[in-house]
């Protein structure tokens, strides 16, 4: 799917306020998208919002020095997001992943519209602008800057860099290509550090984080061979490790970094009950379509869903619908 870059653009510049929202959990790309889509529509004159379901989590709070992105009920009420002329939805398509957001984009009058770059998606009411083929959302947001005219800034460019540079596996999955380098060199030259955001990223592990991998690392199994690799982590675990839930963010890459894995799975218990599940594939199996099963969605070599059960059905479920897909 190719984005309508006239039509979108027509848009923005015919709005003033403006609402940002991603999903919940959120990654780089999805608070880079909006830090970096809202600083290109403040150069245009634009009063920006930012509004998530959830907060930011601990460790990537340096993508934000402002503290400009809100957290839905923390920081701000739904009442006062209605004072906008268009809600933006960034990196998701899927209403399970809005969380509490998802009540105010279904109770809300405002135009909407959705900047993704993910195959999976809802109906959200919205006129989708997506392009499957992007690395990352952010990319997308990188190529708005230049469709809409806007120089890119260091505050711009650094928030962009860390989406594209984490939804890549800092440039390690198959979804990169040189055309991905040459958009990185820009912003590059725009004024993000590449150094500084990998210390940011991978050089500030906690205690608790590094406990926390080694339980997940201690319940690695596999079948098929050594082809299936999974793994999980229950809520006591955290208290347990001294860890955070966001510090099981990138855990999945633990199982997939084994030697003949194909299909790298890690189920994470959340606080109030269920299991949010994330998958990896460097084979044919589609990712997308598993996670789909569940009411999830993403890409076809990764992508994430929740499954509301007991561990042991939950467990059984999803390796059970994995086994059936590497047949």
């Amino acid at each position: 799917m190719s984005i309508q870059w006239p039509e979108l653009t027509a848009l923005l510049q015919a709005k003033q306020r403006f609402l940002l929202t991603s999903h919940i959990r959120p990654d780089c790309d999805a608070l880079g998208s909006e830090l970096g889509l809202a600083g290109i529509l403040e150069a245009l004159g634009k009063q920006v919002t930012i509004v998530n379901g959830q907060e930011t989590p601990p460790n990537l709070a340096f993508i934000d020095p402002e503290r400009r992105i809100k957290a839905l009920h923390q920081d701000v009420q739904p009442e006062a997001l209605q004072a906008h002329d268009l809600l933006i939805i960034l990196d998701t398509s899927a209403w399970a992943q809005l969380g509490p957001m998802g009540d105010v984009i279904r109770a809300t009058g405002m135009p909407k519209i959705i900047i993704d770059h993910h195959v999976s998606a809802d109906d959200l009411g919205a006129t989708a602008y997506k392009n499957t083929t992007a690395e990352a959302t952010g990319r997308i947001i990188a190529e708005l800057a230049e469709h809409l005219h806007v120089p890119l800034t260091p505050a711009i460019a650094t928030p962009l860099y860390a989406a594209v540079a984490t939804d890549t596996g800092w440039f390690r999955f198959g979804s990169v290509s040189s055309s991905t380098y040459r958009a990185i060199a820009k912003l590059v030259d725009a004024g993000a550090v590449p150094s500084a955001i990998y210390r940011d990223l991978y050089e500030q592990e906690t205690l608790g984080r590094s406990r926390l991998r080694g339980i997940i690392l201690a319940r690695l199994a596999t079948e098929l061979n050594g082809r299936l690799v999974y793994t999980y982590v229950r809520k006591g675990d955290f208290a347990q490790a001294g860890a955070e839930p966001s510090d099981t963010e990138d855990a999945i890459n633990l199982a997939l970094a084994i030697k003949g894995t194909e299909v790298a799975v890690i189920m994470v218990e959340q606080p109030t009950g269920g299991f949010k599940i994330s998958l990896r594939s460097r084979c044919a199996v589609d990712c997308s379509q598993l996670a789909a099963t569940f009411g999830g969605g993403g890409h076809k070599a990764a992508a994430g869903a929740f499954i509301n059960e007991p561990f042991e059905v939950a467990q059984e479920k999803l390796l059970a619908a994995v086994r059936q897909a590497m047949k």
